[in-house]
Order: C-alpha cells, then sequence, then structure tokens
C-alpha cells in the first residue's frame, strides 16, 4: 500500500530547495523586529537552550544514511533534529519580544519544514526498505512515550561529524544580539 503524504511532491520537493533562503528570510525579519526585553528573553532563551539540547541529543545519535537511527531521541519521534530546531526558533521568537514573530516562525515552519520531512521520509524507505516498521510505530514530529526499544548510546563522534557544535554557536550568537538589542552590551 502506498502511504499517503499532505504536500504534493513538487510542492515539497520547491520547498526543500527554498528552505535556506526563507531561513535568511526569517533571520533578518527577527534581527530587524527584535525588541527584546528582560521578560522576553527570560521566557525564551531557556526554550531555545531546551531546543539546542534535543537537537544535540539527535545529533550524537544520526549517522547519515549508514543505519536506521532509532535510539535515544529518535525512539520518542522520527525527527528529533526538525522538532529540536522548530523549539529553538520559537523561542527565540519569544526573546525577540515580538508577539507574533513565533506565530510566523510555526507557520514557516509547517509549510516548509513539514514537506521536507515527507521527503525525508520517502528517501528513508528508499534506502533502508525495512524501515517501514518503524515509520509505522514511531510519531513523525510530536512525541510520545517510545514504542520501541533501542538502547543506542551518545556518540560524541557523531555529534561532531554531523557539525551540530555550529547551532551551539549560532545560539551563542543570537543570544549575545538579543542582548545588545535589549541594550544588556556597552557597545
Amino acid at each position: 500500500m502506498a502511504r499517503q503524504y499532505w504536500f504534493p511532491q513538487h510542492y515539497a520537493s520547491t520547498v526543500q530547495r527554498l528552505r535556506v533562503p526563507f531561513g535568511f528570510a526569517l533571520i533578518a525579519l527577527f534581527a530587524l523586529l527584535a525588541q527584546p526585553g528582560s521578560w522576553s528573553i527570560g521566557a525564551g532563551l531557556p526554550l531555545a537552550a531546551v531546543g539546542l539540547g534535543i537537537r544535540a541529543w539527535a545529533a550524537g545519535h544520526l549517522a547519515k544514511d549508514r543505519t536506521l537511527a532509532t535510539g535515544g531521541p529518535f525512539s520518542f519521534v522520527r525527527n528529533p533534529l526538525y522538532l529540536g530546531s522548530l523549539v529553538a526558533a520559537v523561542g527565540f521568537a519569544v526573546a525577540s519580544g515580538v508577539w507574533w514573530l513565533p506565530l510566523v516562525f510555526g507557520v514557516v515552519f509547517l509549510l516548509i519544514y513539514m514537506p521536507v520531512m515527507e521527503l525525508e521520509e520517502q528517501h528513508l524507505l528508499r534506502i533502508f526498505p525495512d524501515a517501514a516498521w518503524y515509520v509505522d510505530r514511531v510519531p513523525l514530529l510530536l512525541p510520545r512515550k517510545p514504542p520501541i526499544d533501542s538502547p543506542a548510546q551518545f556518540s560524541g563522534a557523531l555529534y561532531v561529524r554531523n557539525e551540530e557544535y555550529k547551532a551551539l554557536g549560532a545560539f551563542a550568537a543570537v543570544g549575545l544580539y538579543l542582548a545588545w538589542r535589549a541594550g544588556w552590551l556597552p557597545f
């Protein structure tokens, strides 16, 4: 039986190619409009840090295109890197102090990254034909109690190979930018 997907193939392929430019547009919107204050930074940065942590945890379990990742965060949700990105983006949008920016980030995520996840699932099923059992049992994006038991251990080497340390650098840069916009830095 063929799997059903929400987004047409043509649309998904198009937004997959455009997701980086859309990301830069969101960053520009964030940078231009941010009006952070103590409350928004205090609420948003911890949420963004949780997202960063989810991404780091996932990166330490992912050997892209070599083995099917089913352990660690991949036992709760099939796309923990995207989940972490969504949580981090919403956290940064909250930290911006612009009340409607988290809504924009959420809509962009839905319209850009959900179809990309569908394409990546199709890719996963092509390179790991026996992955259908995993796709059928583990939710796409909203975590739940793991239906599978996988004792995989976090690997610092995979974290580095997946270059997830770049996300940590981006987190620090955004945090400094918000502190500067809030007037907390002397320069």
